[in-house]
């Protein structure tokens, strides 16, 4: 069984924009696609102004808010039935600790001690998470009918999706980014890939605290043709720089490379039932 699919742009030139796809996300763009029951919306919008910025940071009791912040850019995948999941700036920034943690306060004196040379060096000091680490995996939609999420022992095959599959339709949406004044990069995007059997989601939170440590917080989240859920892993990884000495430094600002160097330190698997699986439960109990 297959999707049908609605054409859009052409496949080719859609791959040859994979590696400037960063960029796009500071351009207004929008952008349908629809599979079967399913529409993936992929927003871009321009940076924040900074008055909606300041009543936001208020909104949110955080002294300041990334640097690059796209409230307006969002990822979401909606069935035709109203209930679905997307992926926004706001609702990834609501998941950050408003209060100090003792693990990052103690690593931001470390980055202090280690840069005091700086201008900056005290300003990562301050009753917040300052590296704006969030674990946010995306936030449900729907009505009337939403998806219920429960844990499970099933894991994404990532196999599978390692196999020759044309790619009907891609995109990557930044959420939001912050150079942490020059010492390192915090920055989350999602990407979402469909094929003719299924889609593949990725949101990366990524983070580097030069002299410091190297942390990713991962969500896949993958949904093959005819079933009626989708899998959703949730991981985090995180090194200090000392535990990486070992590990060439240019791999430190690529995501993608260092990723399997760093050390697992949390996963989560679980299950997205969809409506119609609910229902089929439902009726299921009813019979006996």
């Amino acid at each position: 069984m297959k999707w049908m699919f609605v054409t859009i742009n052409n496949t080719e030139s859609m791959l040859a924009s994979l590696s400037t796809m960063m960029s796009h996300g500071f351009k207004s763009s929008l952008q349908d696609f629809t599979f079967g029951p399913w529409k993936v919306t992929a927003a871009k919008n321009h940076i924040m102004k900074s008055k909606d910025v300041e009543r936001l940071a208020e909104e949110m009791s955080m002294p300041c808010l990334p640097e690059m912040l796209f409230g307006d850019n969002v990822l979401r995948i909606q069935h035709t039935d109203g209930y679905g999941i997307e992926f926004n700036a706001i609702d990834a920034l609501k998941r950050v600790s408003s209060m100090e943690d003792t693990v990052k306060v103690a690593c931001a004196q470390e980055w202090c001690e280690s840069r005091v040379d700086s201008e900056h060096p005290k300003e990562v000091v301050r009753p917040y998470d300052w590296t704006y680490t969030t674990d946010y995996r995306g936030t449900l939609i729907g009505e009337s009918l939403q998806i219920k999420v429960k844990e499970t022992a099933e894991r994404i095959n990532m196999e599978k999706l390692k196999a020759r599959e044309q790619i009907m339709f891609f995109d990557e949406v930044l959420l939001f980014e912050d150079e942490l004044h020059d010492h390192g990069v915090s920055v989350i995007s999602v990407k979402i890939r469909v094929m003719p059997t299924s889609f593949f989601l990725l949101l990366r939170f990524f983070l580097r605290v030069d002299g410091v440590l190297i942390r990713i917080n991962d969500t896949r989240l993958y949904h093959e043709v005819g079933k009626n859920y989708m899998l959703r892993e949730f991981s985090t990884r995180e090194s200090t720089i000392s535990e990486l000495k070992n590990i060439p430094a240019t791999l430190y600002t690529d995501p993608s490379e260092i990723a399997q160097h760093l050390t697992l330190k949390r996963m989560e698997c679980e299950k997205l039932e969809l409506p119609v699986m609910q229902l089929e439960k439902a009726v299921d109990e009813v019979i006996q």
